[in-house]
């Protein structure tokens, strides 16, 4: 299971010009399900975004020489500390395997039955568990996801 986080001031997802789905300041999570994943692995998945802590604990001021003469805001703080949005968007793409070639494939990739389980399994999870906003894509859809970056700030998290 792969997820690669994005802080963002605002995201949002659109289905043919409809909206789905949107958030203020938060966590814009793409969730790609691999071959083999489990509810262990979601669970894991699950405490990681909660408790990743990749917000900053205190705003600087936007000023280029006050950036270079002082060390980078720290990040101490989760989306839990914040009770921060959000938005968890099923990115099958990401369990593409790149190793060979010049053209991805998605062998790896688990069928799209159990994997919309499992990404249900992870954003339910999450919906219990986080007390700020929780919202979600539609697995399998072609949406068009919008974002504003905060930082910018971006991990990929796996779990094998």
């Amino acid at each position: 299971m792969r997820a690669l986080l994005q802080r963002v001031s605002s995201a949002s997802v659109e289905i043919e010009g409809r909206s789905v789905a949107a958030i203020g300041n938060g966590l814009l999570v793409f969730l790609g399900v691999a071959k083999g994943d489990s509810a262990e692995a979601a669970d894991w998945m699950v405490r990681k975004l909660l408790a990743l802590r990749i917000f900053p604990d205190r705003k600087e001021p936007d000023h280029t020489a006050v950036a270079r003469s002082k060390p980078p805001t720290t990040m101490n703080l989760s989306v839990s500390d914040l009770q921060a949005d959000l938005l968890v968007v099923s990115q099958f793409t990401l369990a593409a395997d790149t190793s060979r070639g010049n053209r991805p494939g998605f062998s790896t990739a688990e069928e799209p039955y159990r994997a919309e389980r499992l990404y249900q399994y992870v954003v339910n999870q999450l919906g219990q568990l986080h007390t700020g906003k929780v919202a979600s894509g539609v697995f399998g859809a072609d949406m068009q996801v919008a974002l504003i970056n905060d930082g910018p700030v971006t991990f990929l998290l796996e779990k094998r």
